[in-house]
């Protein structure tokens, strides 16, 4: 498969204290994401990983090392203003609050808004925001005011306001972290029907552990620097690691991982379906006794 992502060797301190005391927000990070991957991206406060993702999207510059975007290396200090437009077109990012990216009192003119800048033709529009509306589930809010919508129906409508102007990868940057349960569900439904139908490339940033257990890979971040990487089995395996960086651990592999600790059980901690839980755990003790 072809990294429409990739770090090499990247760094970045943010201007002041943090610069001059040579402590980066970044360090020295390499990895890649392939296209049409899910990618979900962990960290306590501070970890870095909303940092990577504007440098992907080029809202951040990093101070050392590469970063390439389908292939196009987007640190070299000859890049143009269209070259720069090209890699936002490429790459969008959906925020954690869906306030701050909504800009008209009408849904379907907020979804029109990034490819009438991009200056695709009218016609081409209608049809984006049509198909993009669809794809959230939002069409028969096109003529609502945003404002009156729920934190999950707008978030719905930054996403499509994102999908309308076709990128090749989105980035959600805890863009379910404001959102209520229902909210947070909807949303994910959103994502995964992106990545699974519409073949977009997904990183998500999340605090949810819920929604990256349905990530294709984790990487999880520490101060900065890549701290875990694989698939969502391998790396929730690693619960004492989890701890130490901070993070919570699915409450399913918490449990099996207590009963194994202080029960001597001996259950695959790759299991996050609770009702699949009880039946290993019922097996255990008919066959233990305890």
């Amino acid at each position: 498969m072809n990294p429409i992502i990739k770090f090499e060797n990247v760094s970045f301190a943010y201007p002041g204290d943090e610069q001059e005391k040579g402590m980066y927000a970044v360090r020295n990070l390499s990895f890649e994401i392939n296209e049409g991957e899910f990618v979900a991206i962990l960290g306590h406060n501070g970890s870095g990983k909303s940092t990577s993702a504007k440098l992907i999207n080029m809202i951040l510059a990093p101070d050392e090392g590469h970063i390439y975007v389908d292939g196009k290396d987007i640190t070299d200090e000859s890049m143009s203003e269209q070259d720069i437009l090209e890699i936002r077109k490429k790459v969008g990012m959906v925020f954690q609050n869906p306030d701050n990216q909504i800009v008209a009192t009408i849904v379907e003119e907020d979804v029109a808004f990034g490819p009438e800048n991009l200056g695709v033709e009218p016609k081409e529009i209608r049809h984006r925001v049509d198909e993009a509306l669809k794809i959230v589930k939002m069409s028969e809010y096109a003529r609502h005011a945003p404002h009156k919508l729920s934190g999950g129906q707008k978030q719905r409508v930054a996403i499509a306001g994102i999908i309308a102007m076709k990128p090749k990868c989105i980035i959600f940057d805890e863009s379910t972290a404001m959102l209520d349960p229902m909210g947070r569900s909807d949303v994910m439904d959103t994502i995964l029907h992106l990545n699974r139908e519409e073949g977009i490339t997904v990183i998500l940033i999340t605090h949810y552990m819920n929604e990256a257990i349905k990530a294709d890979r984790v990487l999880v971040m520490k101060d900065g620097e890549k701290y875990l990487e694989g698939k969502p089995n391998d790396v929730f395996c690693q619960v004492d690691k989890l701890w130490q960086a901070g993070l919570e651990v699915p409450q399913s592999v918490e449990l099996l991982y207590k009963l194994n600790k202080e029960n001597g059980f001996d259950i695959s901690l790759g299991v996050y379906d609770f009702d699949t839980c009880a039946e290993l755990i019922k097996g255990e003790i008919d066959k233990t006794g305890k």
